[in-house]
Order: structure tokens, then C-alpha cells, then sequence
């Protein structure tokens, strides 16, 4: 017992040998596994590093031409968050330089702006915004709605006839609040996207590099990472569990880069507990790497597997449920999120390492990390004696073919 014990500790630090230096050969599966992880998440941090948007560029059409309406277009452009580029002297001109992207938006005063306002009758401004940026969008409209409030307040308090600035105060607020935004302190895109897109980095490398070496080992018809070459090999637990340790060992390192230096660097919300963010990337790590394994079984060439994760990177971020909520997918989809490791592993961390969560606060993403490593380890484990199995019965039958064909070329010979 103890012989084989030692023996199956052997096979599998041999096959991790194997496999080690099988990535460590392979430009291919070194770049994934060890470059992207490095840069990727460095370019995606520091495209959104800006975390909001400043100074879009708007049309104004003012038929009103009036005190209020230049007022108002004054205090949009002293806002931060927008510019007055063009003044236009009709709608359809201002919709040119929209369609040609010279200006996100446009604000347009009709010729009655402000003699409605003077008739004691109410007014509008048409805010006209572009789209298909939506942080343009969000930028135009709150500063449009900010302006007309502190307009309306000023209108009121000349209405009012107050004789004190409590009064006024009272009037134009009735109902006082005070934001504090929590979690996201700046407030930026960049807080809110990026955890996301750096959990997902690693599972999505991962594939990557996984299906690539699957692809390459099929091309060139070797099946070295399943064929039973010598007695190391007489294992399926000795061959996943090799493998998987050199993928482990290279990505806990990846994993420790991503989630706690790049934040830092980039200034991000990070107030992670060391102890539970490292209980969470565990079964996350190795739920993607047996998902990985599992998957690399269908890969039949090497630029299949960049295809597939291609395709689905987006997806996959939509269906964690932070970029878009998950009570707003569909049953079908809320289903099929629970088979993908970056569902739980993207609302795990953002919790732990944004929120100050705990390892107790996030329980059940823990506890689904760990039945999908199970679940996915024994599906690899099938899935590879499998095929295993089919590549001893294909090499039977090429040397039962070979034999034959040599008895029949000796039969002719001795005739």
C-alpha cells in the first residue's frame, strides 16, 4: 500500500514535470498563461484609469436667445463634466456634427423658452444626447437635470416672497439628503467594471491556454498528454492531478498579481481580508482549471479554442451578474451562469475585495466553487479515460494492422 502510495506521489510530480516544461516549450500557451495575465489586466486598468468622463463636447441651438437661456448654457459649461463646442443656427446642422461624432449631445431653447417663463407658464429645454457611449449620455443629461434644478429653485425663491434664506432654503428642499456613495467612492466606471474583468481574466487564460495545448497535441497526433507512453501514465487521477499542479502553481501566482497588485496600482476600492480572499481563489482556480481540462477535450485545433473564448468573454461578464443584474436575466440564462466558475468567482471577490466582505458573507459563492471543482474534476477525469481508452484501442489496431500486412508481405515473399 505504502509502495503505491509512493509510486502514485512520483507518477504525478513526473507528469507535472512533463507538463511544466510542455508550457514552459510552447510560445503559444506561454503567452497566455504568463504574458496576457501580466498585461492584460495593465491596458484595461489603465483605459478606464480616468474612472468618469470630462468635458463632452455639445451643440447648443438657442432660438430663445434670452438672459435665462444663456444662463443656463453658462452653468452647463462651467460644469465639469461638459463643454459648449458649437452654436448652431438650426437642429438639423446641430444633427450633422452628431452624426459625424463632433459632439456628443445637443440643447435646444425654443424661440418661446423664456416668455413662457415669464407668462408664469412652464418651459422646456430638449436635451438631445448621443447613445451609443453611455457614460457621454450620463454625463450630458445629469448636468442638463443639475442646471435646471438650481434654475427652478431660483424661480421659486423670486415667487416665494420669502424674507429669510431659511424659508428659501426650506422651499426649494424640503426634503434634504446627502449622498454618500458607498463601496464605489469615485464614483467611476473603472471601480465598477474592472473587478470584474480581472477575475474573468484568469478564467479566460486559463481556457485559453489549456485548449491550446489540447489543440496542439492533436494536430500533431501525439496525444503525449493522454497516451500512456510509460508506466507514469497508468493513472487518470496521476494525469489530472499533474497536470492541474503546474497550471495551479503558475496562476497562483497570476492570481495573487491580479487581485491584490493591479488594484493598488490603479488606485481601485481594495480593502480585501488576506486570509479570505486567498480561501475564495482557491476552488476558484480550480474550478477553472478543471473547467479548462474539461473543455480542451473538444479542442481540435489550436485556433478553435481563441474562437470560442473569444466569443464568449462578454458574455460570461453579463452573466456574473454585476455588470448587469442578475434578477433581470432570464431563467434559461440564470441557469446556465451556474456552470461557469467566473459567475461565483466575480461576485465572490467584488464583495470580498470592494465591499470588505468576508469569507462568511459570501458562503454561497464559496461552497458552488467547490461542487463546480468537484463536479468538473471527476467530469475530466471521464471525460479523459475516455479518451484514453479510444487512443489504446486506435494503437491496438494500427499494430494489429501492421502485423498483419507483414505476414502478408513474408507469405509473399516465401512464395
Amino acid at each position: 500500500m505504502l509502495q503505491r502510495i509512493k509510486e502514485g506521489i512520483y507518477d504525478t510530480c513526473y507528469i507535472w514535470t512533463k507538463e511544466m516544461r510542455s508550457v514552459i516549450s510552447d510560445e503559444g500557451v506561454l503567452i497566455f498563461f504568463i504574458l496576457v495575465p501580466l498585461i492584460y489586466p495593465l491596458l484595461y486598468s489603465w483605459a478606464y484609469n480616468n474612472e468618469v468622463v470630462r468635458d463632452v463636447p455639445v451643440a447648443v441651438v438657442d432660438f430663445s436667445n434670452s438672459q435665462t437661456s444663456r444662463q443656463f448654457i453658462r452653468q452647463c459649461d462651467a460644469s465639469p463634466d461638459v463643454r459648449v463646442a458649437y452654436r448652431c443656427a438650426s437642429l438639423d446642422e446641430a444633427r450633422q456634427l452628431v452624426g459625424h461624432q463632433v459632439v456628443r449631445g445637443i440643447l435646444y431653447f425654443p424661440a418661446d423658452f423664456e416668455e413662457k417663463l415669464g407668462r408664469m407658464q412652464q418651459s422646456k429645454v430638449s436635451v438631445y444626447c448621443d447613445m451609443s457611449m453611455m457614460l457621454a449620455y450620463k454625463a450630458i443629461y445629469a448636468t442638463s437635470m443639475a442646471v435646471s434644478q438650481d434654475m427652478n429653485a431660483g424661480i421659486q425663491v423670486k415667487l416665494s416672497g420669502n424674507y429669510t434664506d431659511r424659508e428659501d432654503a426650506i422651499l426649494t428642499k424640503p426634503l434634504d439628503f446627502e449622498e454618500v456613495q458607498m463601496f464605489n467612492t469615485t464614483g467611476g466606471y473603472g471601480n465598477f467594471i474592472l473587478p470584474c474583468v480581472l477575475v474573468l481574466i484568469l478564467q479566460q487564460t486559463l481556457l485559453l491556454g489549456i485548449g491550446l495545448s489540447a489543440g496542439t497535441a492533436r494536430e500533431n497526433n501525439r496525444y503525449k498528454d493522454l497516451v500512456p507512453v510509460s508506466r507514469h501514465y497508468n493513472g487518470i487521477f496521476r494525469i489530472v492531478f499533474g497536470k492541474s499542479l503546474c497550471y495551479f502553481m503558475i496562476y497562483a501566482v497570476m492570481a495573487a498579481y491580479i487581485t491584490l497588485i493591479v488594484p493598488r496600482i490603479f488606485s481601485f476600492t481594495s480593502i480585501p481580508q488576506a486570509s479570505d480572499l486567498f480561501a475564495l481563489m482557491l476552488p476558484y482556480l480550480l474550478s477553472c482549471i478543471f473547467f479548462g481540462m474539461f473543455l480542451s477535450c473538444v479542442v481540435r485545433y489550436r485556433e478553435n479554442v481563441i474562437l470560442l473564448v473569444v466569443f464568449t468573454s462578454l458574455p460570461f461578464l453579463f452573466l456574473a451578474g454585476i455588470s448587469w443584474p442578475e434578477s433581470s436575466l432570464p431563467p434559461v440564462w440564470r441557469s446556465l451562469a451556474y456552470l461557469l466558475p467566473s459567475t461565483f468567482g466575480v461576485r465572490g471577490f467584488v464583495r470580498i475585495s470592494s465591499m470588505g466582505a468576508t469569507l462568511d458573507d459570501v458562503t454561497h459563492e464559496y461552497m458552488c466553487l467547490w461542487i463546480q471543482s468537484l463536479v468538473y474534476f471527476f467530469a475530466t477525469c471521464a471525460v479523459y479515460k475516455f479518451q484514453l481508452t479510444q487512443a489504446r484501442r486506435h494503437a491496438v489496431e494500427t499494430i494489429v494492422k501492421i502485423k498483419r500486412k507483414a505476414e502478408k508481405h513474408k507469405m509473399k515473399v516465401e512464395g
